[in-house]
């Protein structure tokens, strides 16, 4: 092992995320000076057997501050960091886990652990002295991503206000990811500009969409095809719509709620519906449609539109290898969400997203609703080459800032610049 890329010290400090929530933002420094900072994301909905951050409880700061995972930073996994590799990435994580081999970071907290995963990460880009995304892809050719890009935020992103969570669109018809940002910026003015005619526009939602007034949720639906056409796009053709459901946050006694229009659902009724609004509408993903527990439901969905559509695995995977492959021999899914902190750290989301390359589905590096300024997300998309990018809307800087990212990514890349465009949607519609 070289001496100067081990590690010399591992900094750990209290800031704050996208929501003003305390978070955990981890520094290692290496014997040549080098440098690598990692911060800890936080989800609104959660999957249940994703890792957990641990919380102090209390009264304090709701109950929310990160001393706890702090202090396990630095009494536990910080002695153990020093002298480390770190390019050795999976070596570290392995240390982490040997750390704390609970499944979901009872131990430890997944903030404690993806905090401390990527800032490693990052230092050993330092040492090289290379982009992130060209250390991470080590040679390889990697592409740009296919964007998708929330419009409307709904269900705990926007208090419930509409029971679906996410609704995005995907600039389809784009050639450049430059291009595919621009295409999007227009229909969110659009879609921003015509909610607020119409009365519907009550600000903006924890990812920055638009916090809609609809009446019903296929209400969101037909004002966003409206968006895109005022804009001056075709709905399908140059612009395809996704949807994240989040299934699990419906879920009550074995059905489905549908608290805007007052519905109960059961999972053939659901698949009805959503099987109508891939008839009229031009969806071409759906995430989590059904909840974590409810596997008929997605075996049922996936057998019925597999073929037509992306059906992205989110809650229901929790960015787990085993899950993921048990999943792809059953028929169920065909793309699966990757997001770090789901994991816990770097080594284990990328063992999910070879998982599901490896059965031939879609993926998709993903940012969560609690998020900092931090661009790292965007350099694992590129240098894992997963195809596809969410991150949020097109507003608030802890979002613009990972799409700006690849805006100077793709700079870096000069005359081997690719993008992926349309091409890495897992379905046939692509």
């Amino acid at each position: 092992m070289p001496v100067n890329s081990a590690i010399k010290s591992v900094h750990c400090r209290r800031i704050w995320d996208s929501r003003g929530k305390p978070t955990v933002e981890v520094e290692v420094i290496l014997e040549d000076g080098s440098m690598g900072r990692g911060i800890a994301p936080s989800g609104a909905s959660r999957g249940a057997a994703e890792a957990s951050e641990i919380r102090d409880g209390g009264k304090i700061l709701g109950g929310f501050d990160v001393s706890l995972a702090l202090n396990n930073i630095n009494s536990k996994i910080s002695p153990a960091m020093i002298g480390m590799d770190t390019t050795s990435q999976r070596e570290i994580d392995s240390k982490l886990i040997e750390l704390d081999p609970s499944p979901t970071k009872d131990k430890l907290g997944g903030n404690a652990t993806i905090a401390v995963s990527l800032a490693t990460l990052n230092a050993a880009a330092a040492y090289h002295g290379l982009p992130l995304w060209k250390y991470i892809a080590g040679g390889s050719e990697v592409s740009l991503p296919l964007p998708e890009i929330q419009i409307f935020g709904g269900g705990a992103h926007a208090g419930r206000r509409v029971d679906i969570q996410d609704f995005m669109i995907v600039p389809l018809s784009a050639e450049t990811f430059d291009q595919a940002l621009e295409i999007t910026a227009e229909i969110y003015l659009t879609a921003g500009q015509l909610m607020s005619s119409k009365g519907k526009l009550a600000g903006v939602a924890d990812e920055g969409g638009w916090w809609p007034n609809f009446q019903t949720n296929e209400e969101a639906i037909e004002t966003l095809v409206e968006s895109i056409e005022m804009a001056g796009f075709k709905p399908g053709e140059e612009i395809g719509i996704s949807l994240d459901v989040a299934g699990s946050e419906l879920w009550e006694n074995g059905t489905y709620k549908l608290t805007l229009e007052n519905k109960e659902l059961n999972s053939e009724d659901l698949t009805e519906l959503f099987g109508r609004w891939i008839e009229t509408y031009p969806i071409v993903s759906i995430e989590d449609p059904f909840a974590e527990d409810d596997h008929d439901g997605m075996k049922m969905f996936t057998k019925a539109y597999g073929d037509r559509i992306q059906i992205i695995g989110d809650d229901y995977l929790v960015t787990n290898a085993q899950k993921i492959t048990n999943s792809a021999s059953q028929g169920i899914c065909n793309a699966a969400l990757i997001k770090v902190n789901q994991a816990g750290t770097v080594s284990e989301a990328l063992n999910a997203l070879e998982a599901a390359k490896k059965a031939g589905w879609g993926t998709i590096i993903s940012a969560r609703s609690g998020e900092t300024e931090d661009v790292t997300l965007t350099h694992l998309a590129v240098g894992f080459d997963a195809g596809q990018l969410k991150v949020g809307s097109f507003s608030r800087s802890e979002r613009m800032a990972k799409w700006n990212e690849g805006l100077r990514i793709a700079e870096q890349m000069g005359t081997a610049v690719s993008y992926i465009g349309r091409k890495a949607l897992s379905s046939s519609n692509g």
